[in-house]
């Protein structure tokens, strides 16, 4: 699962398959591109990390409207906590490369619960072993 084996695989975007959602598509939601990335949110298969709620909810300058829509968003989609296991796989990636604490948690949820990472992101994911991300903003969509 870690290491140097094959990096992160962008497979085609599509909707039906278990999977985390990234912060940045919490975000984007909220904004001029909310319509395109409802779907996502809607799956019944897609969730967040505790991370992601940290991510939105803390922002400093977040505004009433804007903390309002992302609490009613986060309601809808079920959590995955921060354990054991995520703690040790967060951990692992950090030491293997600098990340973000943040993408580093969000990465390991993944990778823990065998999940895809939604992430307009890609990126930043690129390089862990394992991690199967999907591009809601990639053309195919």
């Amino acid at each position: 699962m870690l290491g140097s084996a094959k990096s992160a695989r962008i497979v085609p975007p599509r909707v039906g398959t278990d999977m985390v959602l990234d912060t940045n598509i919490l975000i984007y939601a909220t904004g001029p591109d909310g319509p395109k990335l409802h779907r996502w949110l809607a799956d019944p298969d897609a969730t967040v990390s505790v991370i992601s709620r940290i991510e939105t909810l803390g922002f400093y300058k977040i505004t009433p409207e804007e903390k309002s829509a992302l609490t009613a968003m986060l309601a809808t989609l079920p959590e995955l906590a921060l354990n054991e296991t995520v703690a040790t796989t967060a951990i692992m990636l950090r030491q293997q490369r600098k990340m973000a604490l943040g993408d580093a948690v969000i990465a390991a949820t993944a990778l823990t619960h065998n999940l895809s990472l939604v992430t307009r992101n890609t990126q930043d994911f690129k390089h862990v072993a394992g991690l199967r991300l999907l591009d809601p903003f990639a053309t195919a969509t």
